[in-house]
């Protein structure tokens, strides 16, 4: 079933939704908006859409909402909208790391569901907290590792499950980036200065923003538990307070072993994401920026190119694709699987329903294990790069 039909036969009116976060100047703020709308099932009505109030009444009023549905803060969104018989539903949270703690506590403690932007928060003990406060609302928490949305990398996750690679025995998961290779922080880049603040982003720089891309990435795909890393976290640009490149090696439960690279110095790559499985049969290679391809090589054949709606294409990968053959689907749509998903789960909570057992999104699980994954990276490089048992939890 395609994700717009699943959205038709759910039903009903459109989710009502909130943001925190995403006002005027804010880049991911606008890809949630258009993620949440691209299938229809959420319409935004309320919004503390930034900490400066004159700015969140200008943000407001340019997506036009009610005025009296723009708040100057998110602690009198999440109980005055909580109070309405037409409140949010669901809130998403698209702040800086730092705020993404107590934001999703406030609406959590209002009993409304969450949607949140990765990390999952600044520090790990926040991360604790915060599943603790998931756990004891009974309430959705959705994390939006938006490359899971992938129609390949949907398939790539059902071929390892059903066999296709034999035992798996080594993963290499990479995202590199150029666009901080210099001191873009210091040159008013909004998106820079935050990055790379260890107050608004945490102890991470490259390996919390799109390292933990890179392991979810890997652990959404293959299923593996991590059990170590030998981590090399350095800050290559003068001045800089948090990684800017990073290399990790990974060992993980049951013996397969792994490498992860991050980096936003390596010049000459704009959004480089790549994941490679080996196992005992067969291997299998994405790359993002060719996102509707998947190589598949069974050992001792010749190399095979999957597509999204070409022969071998499969339940899962079918389930999330909205365009014909040919067109490409990419970055937005995976974001907007992940909203297409979030809504089928919040109609079944609704009506008391068990969801679909299709229906796969990033949960606070796989948010702790992407800030215990951080958490020992840090660990690891700051002792001179040492093998570092992950925390389970």
């Amino acid at each position: 079933m395609t994700i717009e039909a699943s959205a038709a036969r759910l039903g009903g009116g459109r989710i009502r939704l909130g943001m925190v976060g995403g006002g005027e100047g804010a880049f991911i703020g606008a890809v949630h908006r258009i993620a949440a709308r691209l299938d229809d099932r959420f319409t935004l009505v309320a919004g503390a859409l930034s900490s400066t109030a004159e700015k969140a009444q200008r943000s407001g009023a340019a997506l036009g909402l009610d005025p009296e549905r723009v708040y100057d803060d998110f602690a009198t969104m999440a109980r005055d909208e909580a109070a309405r018989p037409d409140g949010i539903q669901v809130v998403a949270i698209v702040t800086p790391n730092h705020m993404h703690y107590p934001a999703a506590k406030a609406f959590l403690d209002a009993g409304i569901h969450v949607i949140c932007d990765k990390p999952l928060t600044a520090t790990f003990d926040e991360a604790k907290a915060l599943a603790a406060a998931v756990r004891a609302s009974g309430r959705l928490f959705v994390l939006t590792h938006n490359y899971t949305g992938y129609p390949m990398i949907r398939q790539a996750r059902e071929m390892i499950a059903a066999g296709a690679l034999g035992p798996l025995r080594y993963v290499q998961s990479e995202y590199i980036q150029d666009w901080l290779t210099e001191a873009a922080e210091a040159t008013g880049s909004k998106q820079a200065e935050w990055r790379t603040d260890p107050g608004r982003s945490g102890a991470g720089g490259a390996i919390g923003d799109i390292g933990t891309h890179a392991f979810n990435m890997l652990s959404f795909v293959t299923g593996l538990r991590l059990e170590s890393v030998l981590a090399d976290l350095t800050s290559f640009v003068p001045g800089r307070r948090l990684d800017d490149s990073v290399e990790v090696l990974l060992r993980f439960e049951g013996g397969a072993k792994g490498m992860l690279w991050a980096s936003q110095i390596a010049v000459g790559h704009e959004n480089s994401q790549s994941l490679r499985v080996y196992g005992t049969k067969g291997g299998l290679e994405w790359h993002q920026e060719q996102p509707n391809e998947l190589w598949f090589t069974r050992f001792g054949e010749p190399k095979q190119l999957l597509t999204r709606n070409g022969a071998g294409a499969g339940p899962a990968n079918r389930r999330v694709s909205r365009v014909p053959p040919g067109h490409p689907e990419g970055y937005l749509e995976g974001f907007a699987t992940l909203y297409s998903e979030a809504a089928a789960a919040i109609e079944a909570a609704s009506s008391n329903q068990a969801v679909d057992p299709a229906v796969t999104y990033p949960t606070i699980e796989d948010g702790l294990a992407g800030m215990t994954f951080i958490a020992a990276c840090v660990q690891s490089s700051a002792e001179g790069g040492r093998w570092t048992t992950v925390e389970q939890v």
